[in-house]
């Protein structure tokens, strides 16, 4: 058995920069990845669909041109040209990762499939074939989930994409029907739809974006819709059955009545499990979830002292920029003796449909749940001067403030460049800056988040 200081059990967003550092301060450092360095983000998530989301937005603006007087006729989607330009993008990053973990000294990289045997022992499947045996004091887990595949009769009989699998695609699908209008649904459903697919979406809650504002959501729905896409919502999927032509029929129950919908392919994206199946936890004594998340104390340590988990298998909001954070701050508190926790972080995030909707802090909702006394401020697109000029005036700035303190207690930006404004918003925030300040703050003309002035001046009313 192979005895290291640190043991990394995935190459993810927290996983490959914690594994270095603690190279770096000089452990003895294993990293092990049963796939690919980079994790979903780099491989499954945000690289690839970002680079398929600025397709599909090229796509939209040709079609749209002749609104800003230029005439663009006879446009077609290379989806080859896409899928090449994806791939290239993500190897570059895949294999820039993996370069700077082999370049780090202290660190080891072994690609295979780690499973516990003890509290503190690991049997890694090697993919070379083989097996290797390892212990380390410290342990951390950043192995991520995958996509839920729920119970469906039928599902899997017929060939279901997944947010993975789909990224395979070279040609762009007739109609694509997809199962679940969440963030991850939306991006694929309108990004398809650009491309040239029939898109059909199919969501179990009275409406889509059910964690957001009800005016989010309705202004999504429009905005999605607009662009031909036909949501269902409170449908529950029965059955799916593959005909002679290969085509596929779904059964399913919309408000309570059935019909049948013909599509050539479905995306499954009603959710993700934690991969936790595979490490034999029990082995260890590492308590999970009834979902079998792992359970982690505000510093990411486990109930087993040394080992921690970081990242999306531990529950809690799914985004690389907490695994992120959660690298940082295992690291800060082990290495520098920093005293940090998950407590109080803000969870700022940006889903990239277009326009995007960039969120941070409380929502209206949430302040009527809390029974907080806010202040509520929207601002229409339509009344932001650069989205006059650039010609998309889809969705609004909102913004909920405390009317004491003047503090801003969070902000939902569904624009163009949501994303951008809302980061304006959070860094107000984090900082300390009061609504009424940025009401009079001079910023540049004309810019998206020049509009924040007109955003808070109902406020001195």
């Amino acid at each position: 058995m192979e005895q290291y200081d640190a043991i990394v059990i995935g190459a993810g967003q927290a996983g490959v920069p914690l594994s270095k550092k603690l190279a770096q301060a000089g452990k003895k450092t294993l990293i092990i990845e049963k796939r690919y360095v980079g994790g979903t983000c780099v491989n499954d998530g945000c690289t690839p669909t970002k680079t398929w989301v600025a397709s599909a937005k090229a796509a939209y603006d040709a079609s749209k041109s002749s609104e800003l007087g230029v005439n663009i006729k006879g446009y077609k989607v290379d989806m080859r040209q896409v899928k090449k330009r994806k791939d290239e993008i993500v190897l570059k990053s895949r294999n820039g990762g993996q370069k700077a973990i082999e370049d780090t000294k202290n660190l080891t990289l072994i690609f295979g499939e780690a499973a516990f045997t003890g509290k503190k022992t690991l049997l890694i499947e090697l993919n070379e074939g083989g097996t290797l045996e390892v212990t380390a004091d410290l342990i951390f887990i950043n192995t991520g989930a995958k996509t839920l595949i729920p119970e469906i009769e039928g599902l899997k009989d017929i060939k279901y994409l997944t947010s993975t699998t789909i990224l395979d695609l070279d040609y762009v699908p007739e109609h694509l029907l997809v199962v679940g209008a969440n963030y991850i649904g939306m991006e694929f459903g309108q990004m398809f739809g650009r491309f040239g697919s029939k898109i059909t979406m199919l969501e179990k809650a009275p409406r889509i974006l059910a964690h957001e504002d009800e005016d989010i959501s309705e202004a999504m729905h429009q905005i999605l819709t607009d662009e031909n896409i036909e949501i269902f919502t409170n449908a529950t999927t029965l059955s799916f059955i593959e005909t002679k032509k290969g085509n596929i029929k779904a059964k399913v129950s919309v408000a309570g009545k059935e019909q049948t919908i013909k599509c050539s392919h479905v995306l499954i994206g009603v959710g993700r499990i934690p991969q936790t199946e595979a490490l034999a936890l029990e082995k260890t004594g590492v308590k999970v979830d009834e979902k079998g998340f792992i359970k982690v104390n505000d510093k990411l340590e486990t109930n087993v002292k040394g080992i921690y988990a970081l990242g999306d298998v531990k529950g809690g909001p799914a985004f690389t920029h907490i695994s992120y954070n959660d690298y940082t701050i295992v690291y800060r508190n082990l290495i520098v003796g920093e005293n940090l926790n998950t407590k109080k972080r803000p969870v700022p995030y940006c889903m990239f449909t277009d326009p995007q909707l960039g969120r941070i802090g409380i929502s209206e909702d949430e302040a009527k749940k809390q029974k907080l006394k806010v202040k509520v401020v929207k601002l229409p697109m339509a009344h932001v001067a650069r989205a006059l000029e650039v010609g998309d005036t889809r969705g609004f700035m909102k913004a909920v403030v405390d009317p004491v303190t003047k503090k801003i207690l969070g902000a939902a930006i569904l624009g163009t460049e949501g994303g951008e404004i809302m980061t304006v918003l959070q860094m107000a925030m984090e900082g300390g800056i009061t609504y009424d300040r940025i009401r009079y703050c001079v910023f540049a003309h004309p810019t998206y988040s020049e509009s924040l002035n007109n955003l808070f001046l109902s406020l001195d009313n």
